[in-house]
């Protein structure tokens, strides 16, 4: 497959505006690529965070975004304007982030059958993790534990939680990025923190964490 390489930024590009992002889009449309590189300073971060919180693997991620800008490119001219560019864009590389971590189930599955099952299908680092009581409370120690819960989750909750709960997309920003109904998103997302709270709740009493309504979580994973 043709590679495209955009260089990562330095520092962080501002928000572009709606209508600033759709002349960026129509300029790229017409050849002009610098344009595109101005897309994709913009973006490339925040699709880096979403892939790598949906895959738990930097390498994933990072193949991940590279595919969906190159995809996005090559589909400009699909991209009808009706809806903000970001929300298309975020869409294809949430479907490139859940085709890398199809190829992770199946490698993992791979590997329980060449180790005759003994670890019961969970990755190695997760079945022989087992945190001691003096670290159980530091900082990091936490965020490994909210990592881990994470993966607990299916794919198509994983990505509802860490659109509305981590990177603080509305319900209905949510819905349009997943071609849910909003009723759908809250389903799953509450469906999500329910999950989480009842894995969190084996390593330690931090139930205060998550709610059950829908007040959000913030935590950066």
């Amino acid at each position: 497959m043709e590679t495209m390489v955009f260089e990562s930024p330095i520092q962080s590009v501002p928000a572009l505006a709606p209508d600033e992002d759709l002349a960026l889009v129509r300029a790229s449309k017409n050849g002009n690529h610098a344009s595109f590189a101005v897309l994709v300073r913009r973006y490339d971060r925040k699709l880096l965070r979403i892939a790598q919180n949906l895959t738990h693997n930097l390498e994933d991620a990072e193949e991940a975004v590279q595919e969906a800008f190159f995809k996005a490119y090559q589909k400009l001219s699909q991209f009808r304007e009706q809806s903000k560019f970001s929300t298309w864009l975020t869409r294809i590389l949430l479907n490139e982030a859940l085709m890398k971590l199809r190829k992770q189930r199946a490698r993992r599955e791979q590997s329980t059958e060449d180790d005759g099952g003994e670890n019961n299908g969970l990755p190695r680092d997760l079945s022989d993790w087992a945190p001691g009581p003096d670290s159980l409370y530091s900082t990091l120690e936490l965020r490994n534990i909210l990592t881990r819960s994470l993966l607990t989750l299916s794919p198509a909750l994983r990505a509802v939680f860490i659109l509305r709960d981590v990177e603080g997309h509305t319900s209905g920003e949510t819905a349009e990025i997943l071609d849910l109904k909003e009723v759908a998103v809250r389903s799953r997302l509450s469906r999500a923190r329910l999950q989480l709270r009842e894995e969190l709740s084996k390593y330690l009493n931090i139930n205060h964490f998550l709610r059950a309504g829908d007040s959000g979580l913030s935590v950066e994973l």
